[in-house]
């Protein structure tokens, strides 16, 4: 049930993405925020949850129950965090690290990402 206003973290719960998602989405489609009340520092924030919130949630509401963001030790493998992360990402940043891979290779990412040094 979405309310006048959410933390990132309410609208995380409700559509199954991640609060890191939400907060993207904020500066990405410029929804309007105001401080939360009571905390300091002024980070925490709450969207007003206007119709363009709701069309935007509708849209991109999983069909899948939501995925909770911690993973136990056991399913911590490389492979499982690659897959939770690419479930995260949308299908435009998707195609564009695949395309990535398909150009630079693994090389060429671990390089992008400081892992690996170049010959």
């Amino acid at each position: 049930m979405l309310k006048e206003r959410m933390t990132p973290e309410e609208l995380a719960s409700l559509t199954g993405y991640s609060r890191q998602t939400i907060n993207k989405w904020v500066r990405k489609e410029g929804w309007v925020t105001s401080p939360k009340p009571g905390v300091q520092g002024g980070k925490a924030r709450l969207v007003h949850v206007n119709e363009q919130v709701r069309a935007f949630i509708r849209s991109a509401q999983r069909s899948e129950a939501p995925q909770t963001a911690t993973l136990d030790a056991s399913d911590s493998s490389l492979e499982t965090l690659l897959m939770q992360l690419a479930k995260e990402m949308t299908a435009t940043e998707q195609h564009q690290l695949s395309s990535l891979l398909l150009r630079d290779g693994i090389t060429g990412l671990l390089q992008r990402l400081g892992i690996r040094e170049q010959k």
